[in-house]
């Protein structure tokens, strides 16, 4: 009991310590996938298959998740607009958290796929979850997601069209657990369809294309996936897609501050 005291006032009171391991964690697991992707393996293999890649994410997000619900109330709740009282959900808060987590790590990886996309809707999704951080009397969290977006931005100045510099899954997987990790700590994780919309957008389409393709025998929905390569193949050009994405994260980013208002 002692142990759990000193969790929550230290581990989970700080509010950067818990994002500061998702960080962390998440960007090792990256970068091992990356550096097996430059480097394969005896067999040839290229980066983590998915079977190796889906434990170790349920394991580290497992990890945060099991902190957050020993933490206070706040932290393991549930936020719903127009609903003044967050809703505590008990033990099945665990496994809702682990997949926010997860889902979120693939949806910021599947975005990375054009110049300054997934770090301009990642900078502007840990902004929204910044101000809605601040507006909860959390502090520390707000200035941690502050902090993520200058880092964001000062690696966008060598990411932009064309880029000198790429994130890799270093960066996007980082980036994803952490911002899922935010999410659950403002209560506000319900909100992440609307703030994070380009991410729930390429991973859906990629949901989509994998099951009407095999619904349909072999038609595929998008010409490719996900989304950004859609509009790659139709003819948009790469800062076009980047741009108008990113139009549409700001409006998001908006209406999700909005409804987390109410």
């Amino acid at each position: 009991l002692e142990l759990l005291g000193v969790t929550r006032e230290f581990f989970v009171g700080r509010s950067v310590i818990v994002p500061l391991f998702a960080l962390v964690a998440f960007g090792l697991f990256g970068a091992l996938d990356d550096y097996l992707s430059v480097r394969p393996r005896k067999n040839g293999v290229r980066g983590l298959l998915a079977r190796e890649q889906f434990p170790i994410q349920f394991i580290i997000a497992g990890i945060i998740a099991a902190v957050l619900y020993f933490g206070p109330p706040e932290l393991n709740s549930v936020a719903v607009p127009t609903i003044r009282e967050r809703i505590v959900i008990g033990p099945l808060w665990l496994p809702i958290a682990i997949l926010v987590i997860v889902a979120m790590v693939n949806a910021v990886n599947l975005t990375d796929g054009l110049d300054g996309l997934a770090g301009t809707t990642s900078a502007v999704a840990y902004s929204a979850y910044g101000v809605i951080a601040v507006l909860q009397g959390q502090g520390f969290l707000g200035t941690f997601c502050f902090t993520m977006v200058g880092a964001i931005l000062a690696f966008l100045w060598f990411n932009a069209f064309p880029a000198d510099m790429f994130m890799g899954g270093t960066g996007s997987v980082a980036l994803g657990g952490t911002l899922g990790t935010v999410a659950l700590m403002t209560g506000q994780w319900l909100l992440l369809p609307i703030i994070g919309v380009i991410f729930v957008a390429e991973a859906g389409s990629v949901m989509l294309q994998v099951l009407y393709f095999k619904r349909t025998h072999g038609k595929r929905l998008f010409k490719m996936s996900p989304l950004h390569n859609h509009f790659v193949l139709i003819g948009w050009s790469e800062m076009h897609i980047s741009q108008r994405f990113w139009l549409v994260s700001i409006l998001g980013a908006m209406f999700g501050i909005t409804l987390a208002l109410l």
